[in-house]
């Protein structure tokens, strides 16, 4: 059983020295494992990546974008009052997260919040200047959802967009393992150059590598690009805890699937190859979200276990897509927007994708499960050779293509 796996099985020695904590100058200069589907092993560097791609490939990457998710508060009305860390996770008010970013004067958001036994009660505030003007941010937490809170943020001037105000508030939230503080190198370093819309707290890794040289070679090849939207939650950075992967509850995180991208996948016969496994994860998610609307269930969030269950329906692609391209019609969306919290581990069965770039991920991680449920037993062989070789680990280290 999938749920019994033991997550001790998926751990590996990671020297801190392997942790990459910057990214290299020239980001497509990184090296790259490949792994056929021999599985076969070798090293290439990243801007080899487009004549690696099989000629009938389609790529499909994440278009989300990192907002500047933490905040410094201090109480009181000076520097020497306690810090208050706000941590934003996900729009609470309004829910949407384009609608949030284009809140004026007030809105909220599920938020962490460190430091919270010095901050009881009252409103927290700060001066910041957003582009030529004085701005008041204010915060109140209102309620506790789990471990986190509720936090209502309002400021004055009011005509201004929250998107404005968290730019120029925030900072890039770096992963914690990086272990060091966030530099101005990483509002760009850690943005990938086809994001553009806002809504992470961490970036999708894998796309950090691509640059504009890497993608024209791709259009050279007549390989079609295509796009998707996951935000990536906080979530992503936490170790499974548990002793086996049925005792681990995922975390959810937003997707968006565009009404043209279903249709190309309904009719394709490409093989899809997807940029980080928050492609994966929006790619199968879609998958199993057409099995639950052809199956009556409504398509608001996918279920962890979903795609195990005995009373899966197990449809082709092209069925599974166009129950979701029915759904569009009756409700008149122009994408289906959906919450999942897929698990993908070893016994999972892929249906969307073919092909895998990623990073290295940690030890004992739900995104280790993924990449040993793609290419079977032998991840520990690929990272034994990466290990043994000069590959960087982690987010801003190197890259890998599983064919």
């Amino acid at each position: 059983m999938v749920k019994d796996i033991r997550i001790e099985e998926y751990d590996y020695p990671l020297p801190d020295e392997r942790i990459a904590r910057h990214p290299l100058a020239d980001r497509d200069k990184c090296l790259l494992l490949v792994r056929d589907a021999q599985g076969t092993l070798s090293t290439t560097r990243f801007d080899s990546l487009p004549a690696l791609l099989p000629e009938d490939s389609m790529l499909v990457y994440n278009n989300t974008r990192v907002i500047n998710a933490r905040l410094r508060f201090r109480k009181g009305d000076d520097e020497s009052g306690a810090a208050i860390e706000i941590f934003c996770l996900e729009p609470q008010s309004p829910r949407d997260y384009a609608m949030n970013f284009a809140s004026e004067g007030r809105c909220a958001w599920i938020c962490f919040v460190g430091n919270s036994k010095r901050w009881k009660n009252g409103e927290l505030k700060m001066r910041l200047d957003v582009d030529g003007t004085e701005v008041v941010l204010a915060a109140t937490r209102l309620d506790r959802v789990g471990n986190a809170s509720v936090i209502e943020f309002s400021w004055t001037p009011a005509d201004i967009t929250f998107s404005r105000i968290i730019a120029a508030a925030g900072e890039i939230p770096i992963p914690p393992y990086l272990n060091r503080s966030t530099e101005e190198s990483d509002s760009s370093d850690y943005q990938t150059v086809f994001s553009h819309i806002q809504g992470s707290v961490a970036a999708p890794t894998a796309g950090l590598h691509f640059t504009p040289a890497v993608l024209e070679a791709i259009d050279r090849r007549g390989i079609p690009r295509r796009e998707l939207t996951l935000h990536v939650g906080a979530g992503t950075f936490q170790p499974v805890k548990s002793d086996s992967i049925g005792e681990h509850e995922m975390h959810s995180e937003f997707i968006a699937v565009n009404r043209e991208l279903i249709e190309e996948l309904a009719a394709t016969s490409r093989r899809v190859v997807a940029v980080g496994t928050t492609s994966v994860r929006t790619l199968e998610s879609l998958y199993h979200l057409g099995c639950m609307i052809y199956q009556g269930l409504t398509p608001d969030e996918l279920p962890q276990w979903y795609p195990y269950s005995e009373s899966h329906p197990r449809l082709t692609v092209a069925q599974s897509m166009n129950a979701v391209l029915s759904h569009l019609d009756a409700t008149g969306q122009p994408a289906l927007v959906a919450a999942t919290r897929l698990m993908i581990a070893p016994g999972y069965d892929y249906r969307m994708v073919k092909a895998i770039v990623t990073n290295f991920h940690q030890p004992r991680s739900t995104l280790l499960l993924l990449v040993s449920a793609f290419i079977g037993g032998g991840w520990r062989k690929v990272y034994n050779y990466a290990l043994n070789g000069d590959f960087r680990f982690l987010s801003y280290g190197d890259a890998c293509l599983f064919l």
